[in-house]
C-alpha cells in the first residue's frame, strides 16, 4: 500500500470513529421518562435561544403542523426518513408557499382608489365609478415613518381593480394586514369580516362564491377598515399556493412518544422497520455562560432496527430560508461551503436592516441562519421551496436556479445499512452579529466574546457535543429532582415546562462598562426591552441558578437612572422597545411597582450571595427609591401595577404589600452593609406599616383587593418575600388567613387573580401557593395550573394569562415570567 492510500485509510477510520462518537447512542441515553414531564405541553420547544431564534412545535405531534416562531409565523423545519426506499415525514409539515397574483406593497409599489368618506352602497361593485375618489399608494397608515399614504381618520374605503391571466383558479387568498376592524369583498362578495387587528400578513381564502365571480379583466378588491383604538394600517394583495410535486409519496411517520426535559425535547417514531428518534437540545446551561450563550441547537436523529433486520436509512432535513427573514417576501442571499469538518448552509436577507425595526410581532431579518452537519456521508444543496424534495420523491435534482424568496436549505445524511442503531447530528445556529442598540451603542451578542467567527462557534459546539450532552443530562436530572423535592411531581413538571421558555425570552450582551446585560423581550404584550415588572416575576429561576443573570436584568435600569437620563425618583418601566434600548417607551409609569421590584430583587441577590456588594454599588439610587416608597408606597395612589391589564387601581392592597416588603428589604441590605441606624429605621417602618395594613385591609375572613373595598379580594403574592428574605415583617396569621380563603375561591383551572374577573396569572398562582404552610395546600393551589397546561386548547408557547373556568388563553404567550414558577424552589433553598 502506498503512503497516499495509507493516509486515506487512516482518515477514513478517524471519520468513522468520529461519526460513532458524535451523538448519544441509543443504548447509552438516559431514561428520559425519569426527568420528563408527564403533562402534555401546550407547545413543545425545539430551538430556544433568544427572542429572535425561537422555534416551536405547536401541537401534540411533531409532524402534524409546520414548525413556528413563537409569534406563530412559520419557521419551517422538515424532516423525512427514507427507510428501505419508503419516505416518512417525522418533523414538521411543508409550509404553504404563496405565489403572487396581485402584489402587496412589501413586494411592489401599487396605487388604489380610496376615500375616507362613507361611499354609496354600490361602491363594492366592479361597475362603480370611483373617478372622484383619491388615489393613494399603499400601505395606508398613521405611522409617518412607514406610510406611503397617511391615514388619520376613522374610516378608509379601498378599491383596487385587477386583471387575471388565468381565471380557472381553485385556491386564491387575500394577503391582508390591517389595523383595526376590516371587511373584505371581491367583486361585491364578502369574504372576510374581522373585529381587531393583524400586524403581520394574514392569508384569507376566497370563498367558492367569490371564485366564481372572477373574470379576465375588471375585477375589484374592496376593503373597508375602521380605526377603533390607536394605530392604523391597510395593505393587501392576492396570492395562490405553490404546488410541491411528490408530496403524495411521503407517509406520515407514527409518533409513539415525546419526552420533554429542561433542555431537551425527544420524539420517537415508527418508520417501517425502523424506529427514528429526533432529539432537540438547546443547551441553556445558565451556570456556564459560554455554552449557554451560543445560539446553536443540536438535532440528533437516530435510527434503530425494530425487527432485528437490516434497513437502509437516509435522513433529510430541510430548513426554510424565512427563518432569517421577518416576512416571506424579503429577498435572501445564500452560501454553501465546507469548513472545520462541517458542511454548512447559510442564509440571510440581502438588505440586512440591522436593528432597524423594533416591536413585538417581528422576526429577525439581519444576521444569518446556519445549518451545519458533519461531512460523513452527507450531501447539502440549496433549492427553491417547490423542488426541495424532488431528489427524494422523483429522483430528479433540485433546480439549480435559486429564487430570491422561497429558498430551502437541504441536508441529506445517509446512515447506510442500519442493524442495531446509527445516528446523525445537525447543528442549527443563528448569528445576529449585533443584538441590541444600547443607548446609541450597538452591542454584539455575548458569544462573540468566545470568537468573532460563527463558523468557529459551530465548530466549538460540534467538538464539545458529547461533553455538553453529558452536562445537559446531569443538569436536567438535578433540576427535576430538586423541583420534585420542593413541590412534588406536578410542580416539577411545571418547572420543566417553564425553563427554556423563560430563558429564551432574553438576549445576553455585555454593556460598554463590561457588565452583564440580560435583557428580556416582553413577548406578546408590548415588545418592551428589559421591562422591570417582567424581570420581577421571572427572577426566581435566575436566583436559583445564576444570580449574575438577574444582575444583568437590573444593571441597565440602574444605569438609566444613574446616568441622569431617567430623572424620576422611581425606576423606569423599561429601556425601550426590543431591540432598541435607548429609553422608556411605555406610555405610563408604574412608580410603586417598579421601585418595589428593584429593591426586593437587589435584596434577593444579596440573600443568595451572602453579601450586599451589589447593593453597595447602587446604594444612592436604592436609597432614593426606598425613600419614595416610604412616602408613597403604603397607600398607593391610582396607578398601574404589573397587573395593568386588569386596569388602574387606587389603594391596591397587594401593591402596598410590595412597598412594605421593599422597605424591609432596604433595611435588610443596610444591616448587611453595617449601617445599623438605617437598618433599624426602615425595618421598624415596615413593621409599623404591616400592622396598619392588617388593620385597614381586613375584611372578616380575608384581606381586600383595595383598602376600604369590602367584599373584594386578591392574591397577595408579594407576601412570599417575607419568608424567602427572612424579613418577618407581617404577622404569621396574615398568610394563613389568605391561603385558607384562596382555597374557597378556586376554579377548575386555577385561582383567579382577584375578585374582578375569573382569569388568572399562573406565575402569581405559583407565588401564592408558596405561601401555603402544608404540602397539601400547596398542591391544591398548583394542581389546577398543571391541569390548565395539560388541557388548554391554545397550542402556543405557554401563556401566563388564562381563564380559570375553561383553560383558554386570555392573552400573552412565550413570556419570561414563567421563570416565576421556580419560587417554591427558591423558598426551600432559602430555608435550608
Amino acid at each position: 500500500m502506498n503512503s497516499n492510500n495509507l493516509l486515506l485509510l487512516i482518515l477514513l477510520c478517524l471519520s468513522i470513529i468520529s461519526c460513532k462518537e458524535t451523538g448519544v447512542s441509543i443504548e447509552d441515553k438516559n431514561d428520559f421518562s425519569e426527568v420528563s414531564t408527564s403533562l402534555r405541553a401546550p407547545s413543545y420547544p425545539l430551538i430556544t435561544h433568544n427572542p429572535n431564534f425561537s422555534i416551536w412545535s405547536m401541537g401534540d405531534e411533531l409532524n402534524a403542523s409546520p414548525t413556528k416562531h413563537w409569534t406563530e409565523q412559520d419557521h419551517s423545519l422538515v424532516g423525512i426518513a427514507e427507510v428501505d426506499g419508503e419516505l416518512y415525514r417525522f418533523l414538521g409539515m411543508e409550509s404553504k408557499v404563496y405565489e403572487t397574483i396581485i402584489p402587496a406593497s412589501d413586494e411592489e409599489n401599487y396605487t388604489v382608489d380610496y376615500t375616507e368618506e362613507t361611499p354609496d352602497a354600490n361602491w363594492l361593485n366592479a361597475d362603480f365609478d370611483a373617478s372622484s375618489w383619491k388615489k393613494g399608494e399603499a400601505p395606508f397608515s398613521d405611522d409617518k415613518s412607514q406610510a406611503k399614504t397617511l391615514w388619520e381618520s376613522d374610516n378608509l374605503y379601498y378599491r383596487r381593480t385587477f386583471d387575471l391571466a388565468e381565471t380557472n383558479l381553485d385556491e386564491l387568498y387575500i394577503k391582508l394586514r390591517h389595523d383595526d376592524d376590516v371587511k373584505v369583498f371581491v367583486n361585491g362578495v364578502q369574504i372576510y369580516d374581522f373585529i381587531g387587528w393583524q400586524h403581520s400578513f394574514k392569508y384569507i381564502p376566497l370563498t367558492d362564491e367569490a371564485l366564481k365571480t372572477l373574470k379576465p379583466s375588471g375585477n375589484v378588491l374592496a376593503i373597508h377598515v375602521k380605526n377603533t383604538a390607536g394605530g392604523r394600517w391597510l395593505d393587501a394583495g392576492i396570492v395562490t399556493v405553490a404546488k410541491i410535486p411528490g408530496l403524495d409519496k411521503i407517509k406520515k411517520a407514527e409518533q409513539t412518544n415525546v419526552d420533554l426535559t429542561a433542555n431537551q425535547t425527544i420524539y420517537t417514531f415508527d418508520c417501517g422497520g425502523s424506529t427514528i428518534t429526533a432529539t432537540f437540545t438547546s443547551p441553556l446551561l445558565i451556570e456556564d455562560l459560554k455554552v449557554y450563550a451560543r445560539p446553536v441547537t443540536y438535532l440528533n436523529v437516530a435510527a434503530a432496527s425494530k425487527d432485528g433486520e437490516v434497513h437502509n436509512v437516509k435522513i433529510y432535513l430541510g430548513a426554510s430560508g424565512t427563518i432569517a427573514a421577518n416576512t416571506p417576501s424579503q429577498k435572501l442571499t445564500t452560501e454553501q461551503y465546507e469548513k472545520n469538518g462541517l458542511f454548512t448552509l447559510k442564509v440571510g436577507t440581502q438588505e440586512q436592516p440591522v436593528l432597524e425595526k423594533k416591536g413585538d410581532d417581528l422576526r429577525v431579518d439581519w444576521g444569518y441562519f446556519y445549518v451545519a452537519s458533519p461531512d460523513n456521508n452527507t450531501k447539502q444543496y440549496l433549492s427553491d421551496y417547490t423542488s426541495s424534495l424532488s431528489e427524494l420523491t422523483t429522483g430528479e435534482a433540485a433546480s439549480e436556479e435559486l429564487p430570491t424568496t422561497g429558498i430551502m436549505l437541504n441536508t441529506v445524511a445517509d446512515l447506510g445499512a442500519v442493524t442495531e442503531s446509527s445516528e446523525h447530528l445537525f447543528l442549527l445556529g443563528y448569528d445576529e452579529e449585533v443584538s441590541v442598540n444600547y443607548f446609541g451603542e450597538s452591542l454584539k451578542p455575548w458569544y462573540k466574546k468566545e470568537t468573532e467567527s460563527f463558523d468557529q462557534t459551530l465548530a466549538n459546539a460540534y467538538s464539545e457535543y458529547n461533553a455538553i450532552i453529558d452536562e445537559v443530562r446531569s443538569f436536567d436530572k438535578e433540576l427535576y429532582n430538586d423541583a420534585l423535592e420542593a413541590g412534588g411531581e406536578k410542580y416539577a413538571d411545571l418547572c420543566v415546562l417553564a425553563y427554556r421558555q423563560a430563558i429564551a425570552a432574553h438576549i445576553l450582551v455585555e454593556s460598554p462598562k463590561g457588565e452583564i446585560l440580560f435583557l428580556s423581550k416582553e413577548n406578546n404584550s408590548n415588545g418592551s426591552i428589559n421591562t422591570v415588572d417582567v424581570t420581577y416575576p421571572s427572577a426566581p429561576l435566575f436566583l436559583v441558578y445564576n444570580p449574575d443573570l438577574l444582575k444583568g436584568m437590573l444593571n441597565g435600569i440602574f444605569e438609566y437612572s444613574e446616568s441622569g437620563r431617567w430623572k424620576k425618583p422611581f425606576p423606569a418601566h423599561d429601556l425601550g422597545t426590543y431591540p432598541i434600548a435607548t429609553g422608556q417607551t411605555y406610555g405610563e409609569d408604574m412608580p410603586v411597582e417598579e421601585a418595589g421590584n428593584m429593591i426586593i430583587l437587589t435584596a434577593a441577590i444579596a440573600q443568595q450571595e451572602g453579601n450586599a456588594d451589589y447593593a453597595k454599588q447602587n446604594w444612592e439610587t436604592l436609597t432614593i427609591w426606598a425613600d419614595f416608597l416610604m412616602e408613597s408606597g403604603f397607600d398607593p395612589a391610582n396607578q398601574l401595577s404589573t397587573d395593568d391589564f386588569a386596569g388602574h387601581l387606587a389603594r391596591n392592597a397587594n401593591l402596598s404589600v410590595k412597598a412594605i416588603m421593599a422597605i424591609a428589604s432596604y433595611g435588610k441590605l443596610a444591616e448587611m452593609l453595617g449601617e445599623t441606624e438605617t437598618a433599624e429605621k426602615y425595618t421598624a417602618a415596615a413593621k409599623d406599616m404591616a400592622i396598619k395594613w392588617k388593620d385597614i385591609a381586613a375584611d372578616d375572613d380575608h384581606y381586600v383587593l383595595a383598602f376600604e373595598s369590602a367584599g373584594t379580594w386578591s392574591q397577595k403574592y408579594n407576601l412570599v418575600w417575607d419568608d424567602i428574605l427572612e424579613l418577618n415583617i407581617f404577622p404569621d396569621d396574615v398568610q394563613k388567613t389568605e391561603v385558607k380563603y384562596y382555597l374557597t375561591k378556586q376554579e377548575d383551572y386555577g385561582l383567579p387573580l382577584d375578585s374582578r374577573k375569573t382569569y388568572t396569572k399562573s406565575d402569581w398562582v405559583l407565588w401564592t401557593a408558596t405561601l401555603a404552610e402544608t404540602q397539601e395546600d400547596f398542591e391544591a393551589l398548583i394542581n389546577p395550573i398543571w391541569d390548565f397546561a395539560n388541557t388548554t386548547p391554545d397550542r402556543v408557547p405557554l401563556t401566563d394569562w388564562h381563564e380559570t373556568t375553561n383553560s383558554r388563553k386570555v392573552g400573552f404567550k412565550a413570556r419570561s415570567v414563567v421563570g416565576g414558577y421556580f419560587i417554591k424552589m427558591l423558598k426551600e433553598e432559602s430555608l435550608n
